[in-house]
């Protein structure tokens, strides 16, 4: 049986779901895409052109070709429930091919997992991971909710010593030898994960995910296969910004949304890995593999990401409008992507240093930084900020920790006379 979504249509799997139609909003007006003009890339947007957007990767807007694909498959969808896009090709497949390419040389789209958002991703990584008695788990104290309730409830399930590390107590003087060093020291003799960050959403500080990958292969030299410590990355805020590939990165896992610093469609996501024998699927699996193993009454062998992926009905019209995103970014380039935003952040960083209310959070450097920018006003909570900005049109947002900071992020939809307008904007934040 040749598994489309027609022939699962027809498992009766939608039995009892009404259909129902919409006529959806008229789409803004675009312009013609030159990806060489930065002035042509950020007219491909839909966003109010008065307003600074120095949160648009919180929830991102799409480009005009990503909108249009939603546009185009939602239409199909609502026309004729049992269509699937043009080409006979499996649509999920085209979305793992087109995320391969984007991933890199070492990238297989068999080594793709397609999930909802990076949350999800990093839920599937770190339920499903498979632990022997004594292995246990190495973070930081600077993850996310994400990480640390992830392998908060591993802990819980499995009894799995989980601990943390500190990798700098000034951000703004973090070092990429310090934060190695912290990991070696952490590491036990049965680490079998250690799970980190590739752009901290708490201060902006960018992790040398190579240099770690470097010290855990030498850790891993002698170690019997089950015991290798696996590097698992939350990479939601370098994905897109930073132009590294799996192999300059040298993680066993990546994971991250697609809708945020890819501007891709609300709701996606994607888990990379090259070790999926080590994790177990917690979601019934819609691969072919799966429902082979399940109308025979059997099993499906070892772990793949096809079978990681969680099964179910999606809303299709965006993941299907994910190789868009990617094209669209690579028709940009990633190199000019990542100075983009790196010029962008130091020309901001630049401007915040030189006022006396403004403390920085995040390096200075490029090496240790991305597109995220954090601060601290004097006598000023972020939230206050953020709505004293908002009056003169610049939008940030505040880092959701217990210690929060204001913060801005420059990207592809960021002009360099957006950065000095919110530089103006924060002189004035007395």
């Amino acid at each position: 049986m040749r598994l489309t979504r027609r022939a699962l249509l027809g498992t009766g799997a939608l039995a009892g779901v009404a259909a129902c139609t919409s006529t959806p909003p008229a789409a803004p007006k675009t312009t013609a895409f030159n990806p060489g003009d930065w002035a042509s890339v950020r007219a491909q947007f839909a966003l109010d052109p008065a307003y600074g957007q120095f949160a648009a990767f919180v929830l991102a807007p799409a480009p005009a070709p990503v909108r249009e694909a939603i546009i185009k498959h939602r239409n199909a969808l609502d026309a004729d429930p049992e269509y699937t896009p043009p080409g006979g090709q499996d649509p999920d497949q085209a979305v793992r091919d087109a995320a391969a390419r984007y991933l890199g040389i070492r990238a297989e789209p068999r080594d793709i997992a397609l999930t909802d958002s990076t949350t999800m991703g990093l839920g599937l990584l770190y339920s499903g991971i498979r632990l022997r008695p004594g292995q246990d788990v190495l973070t930081t104290e600077h993850d996310f909710l994400a990480t640390h309730e992830g392998l908060r409830l591993l802990a819980e399930r499995t009894g799995a010593k989980v601990r943390r590390v500190r990798l700098y107590d000034d951000p703004a003087k973090a070092s990429a030898d310090r934060m190695v060093s912290a990991i070696k020291e952490g590491l036990g003799p049965r680490t079998r994960v250690v799970a980190i960050t590739w752009v901290h959403s708490s201060t902006g500080v960018r992790l040398p995910v190579r240099a770690i990958a470097d010290m855990l292969a030498e850790a891993n030299k002698g170690r019997d296969e089950h015991d290798r410590a696996l590097l698992c990355v939350d990479g939601v805020h370098g994905f897109g910004a930073m132009a590294d590939g799996v192999t300059d990165l040298g993680c066993d896992f990546l994971a991250s949304g697609t809708h945020k610093w890819l501007f891709g469609p609300r709701g996606t996501g994607i888990v990379w890995g090259r070790a999926w024998e080590a994790v177990a699927p917690i979601i019934p699996s819609f691969s072919r593999a799966a429902f082979a193993a399940w109308q025979s009454g059997g099993s499906p062998d070892a772990s793949t990401a096809e079978l990681v992926t969680p099964g179910g009905y999606k809303a299709f019209e965006h993941r299907w409008a994910m190789p868009q995103a990617f094209a669209f970014m690579t028709a940009i380039g990633k190199d000019r992507v990542q100075r983009r935003t790196q010029e962008l952040a130091t020309r901001l960083k630049s401007g915040l240093r030189e006022l006396p209310h403004v403390t920085l959070a995040t390096p200075e450097s490029q090496e240790l930084s991305a597109g995220l920018v954090c601060c601290s006003i004097s006598g000023m909570q972020p939230l206050e900020a953020v709505n004293r900005l908002h009056t003169q049109k610049v939008i940030a947002s505040v880092t959701p920790y217990h210690e929060p900071l204001l913060r801005f992020g420059t990207s592809i939809v960021t002009t360099p006379e957006q950065v000095d307008q919110a530089i103006k904007a924060v002189q004035g934040l007395r």
